[in-house]
């Protein structure tokens, strides 16, 4: 069999070095690199999960990756060099699931750790501000981070502000107000809950301050600061400070901000080569009342299904059928005294026929499609619909997921294989364990996004932090599930840790399969783009402990550095 001349060159490219290792790169007489990396730890996460020491860069994309001299052989006069000093380097991280950073307008509650911390920043907000004004906090912030593990409540928070309203915005699923704010809403105990959502009360009946899911509705809160170019790029540059080069955003950006904006603004950007991060953007459906809204709304919007190229593109349509930690729809009722006597099983926040006829028009129209849903009930309210989508045009191959799947049962694993599903995993679990003991109980608790299992049942999953639900370092999250160790409550699950190896897959390479772009990201290999990072200790062999705090020296995307710590010296 002959050959052609591209084919003889390929084989020609791979040659045997020290230690067995292999280097693979361009042929001779091809250009030299732009740049070298050379004397590091390479973690290749290629098929064989090889170790490199050096790789070259040209333009964009990874041109050689082998040992020291092979690579540094390729050099020209005017590559630029650049000493590891024996760093690990990883392909550049990716968050599957990401809405932003966190950060915003109002009372900051990231870094309290007691009640009594949070009541004062209250308190300190209210003093700033003007007798009767509405304090807010921003969402970065979990009950399970206080030292009580509890939130705050109604009379809590009337003890540090009894006129002012204060609203704290806790994650992506509820309020917490103080009686001055009930007031400014008119929410008495006579309000009835909405469908889809809960107004929280106290043994007695009267209200506890807490508003879940389409209950939050019942406020209108004064619009967030307009959406700048600069916010945007602020918050992506906070990403590669971690070692994040590519996200997945799941129909919101920016709290409050309008996606179909979001997008302009991210492609503007993008048209000026401004993008410091890959992003692939998932429109959101809000409106299940009928398939002619949904209709309407998509010829609106005028986006194509996958628009886009590898900087910016249209990766699906965020949909969602139950509530977060405090409404996740089960089959079984809540712990007490959250079960209300066995009564509530969470929040349905979408009826299954509405949902079924949206989702099938979605497949209809061509959209991928990606569903939040957390507890085990929700997510056979999707294994339904998603199968009802199925027969009228197959959805296998095309790689719909489902967002979170905390609760896992074993008779939905064969449902979802059979639809080739795959699973969008984060780390709540780390910092919500002991909320999720009192809402579920801790056998429910310990199972929380069940990994482990996922991988062997031959699922593909791929990883994200959910943030700023739960802060957006990828390094928390890649800790908690080798380890499964929570922040506040010790190890919960440990049938469910994984390897290094796995964890290290699932926020790189699978996250580039969820977005079918495996063949372009997501590994150091020849002809990828140049995405990577560079670490601050060696992931494979550190103490677990130290992998949480594991820092990004330098990220790179598209062959050019885009954050670099003092500590990486010249580059």
């Amino acid at each position: 069999m002959r050959l052609h001349t591209s084919s003889r060159l390929a084989l020609l490219s791979v040659v045997l070095i020290a230690a067995c290792s292999s280097f693979s790169g361009s042929g001779e007489g091809m250009p030299a690199p732009d740049t070298i990396l050379f004397n590091g730890k390479i973690v290749t996460v290629d098929g064989k999960f090889s170790i490199a020491e050096a790789v070259a860069i040209r333009g964009d994309k990874f041109v050689a990756v082998g040992g020291n001299n092979e690579v540094r052989r390729l050099a020209g006069a005017n590559t630029r060099s650049v000493d590891l000093k024996g760093r690990t380097v990883l392909p550049g991280l990716m968050d599957g699931h990401l809405h932003n950073a966190g950060g915003g307008p109002g009372v900051d509650l990231s870094r309290v750790r007691s009640m009594e911390e949070l009541l004062a920043a209250v308190a300190a907000g209210v003093k700033a501000g003007k007798p009767g004004d509405l304090l807010m906090s921003n969402n970065d912030w979990h009950e399970a981070q206080l030292k009580e593990k509890r939130l705050p409540h109604l009379r809590d928070l009337d003890r540090v502000a009894p006129d002012n309203p204060v609203v704290l915005v806790r994650g992506g699923h509820e309020f917490i107000l103080n009686s001055a704010a009930m007031r400014r809403w008119k929410i008495t105990r006579e309000t009835k809950s909405p469908d889809g959502g809960e107004i929280g009360r106290d043994a007695d009946g009267g209200l506890n301050g807490e508003l879940v899911d389409n209950a939050r509705r019942l406020v209108t809160l004064p619009p967030p600061p307009k959406l700048t170019q600069e916010t945007v790029l602020a918050q992506l540059r906070i990403l590669n400070a971690s070692g994040i080069t590519s996200v997945r955003i799941p129909g919101s950006f920016i709290f409050g901000s309008d996606p179909i904006e979001t997008w302009n603004m991210l492609r503007d950007l993008k048209e000026k080569n401004q993008l410091p991060v890959r992003v692939n953007y998932l429109l959101r459906i809000l409106d299940y009342s009928s398939v002619e809204k949904v209709r309407e709304t998509l010829a609106k919007w005028a986006i194509k299904p996958d628009e886009g190229d590898e900087w910016l593109r249209i990766g699906g349509m965020k949909t969602g059928v139950d509530g977060g930690f405090e409404g996740g729809l089960m089959r079984d009722a809540y712990a007490e005294p959250h079960g209300k006597g066995g009564q509530f099983k969470g929040i349905r926040t979408v009826p299954q026929d509405r949902y079924t006829a949206v989702v099938r028009e979605l497949n209809r129209q061509g959209w991928r499609v990606a569903t939040h849903a957390v507890g085990d009930a929700a997510v056979d309210q999707v294994l339904q619909a998603y199968a009802e989508a199925d027969k009228d045009q197959s959805i296998k191959g095309k790689r719909w997921s489902i967002e979170h799947f905390f609760i896992a049962r074993p008779d939905q694993f064969p449902r979802a294989r059979s639809l080739d599903l795959v699973i969008s995993a984060q780390d709540h679990l780390y910092l919500a364990g002991p909320s999720l003991v009192q809402y579920w109980g801790r056998a429910r608790a310990e199972q929380v996004t069940p990994v482990r299992t996922f991988l062997d049942q031959g699922f593909l999953v791929a990883g994200g932090t959910d943030s700023p639900v739960i802060p957006y370092s990828p390094f928390w999250a890649m800790y908690h599930f080798i380890t499964r160790e929570t922040i506040s409550d010790g190890v919960y699950g440990p049938n469910q840790r994984i390897s290094r190896e796995e964890a290290l897959r699932i926020f790189t390479i699978n996250n580039a399969k969820l977005t079918f772009e495996e063949a372009i990201k997501g590994s150091i290999e020849p002809g990828k783009l140049a995405d990577l990072v560079v670490l601050s200790g060696d992931y494979l062999t550190m103490p677990e402990k130290q992998i949480e705090n594991l820092k990004a020296l330098g990220t790179m995307v598209g062959g050019r550095f885009v954050h670099t710590d003092p500590a990486l010296g010249p580059n």
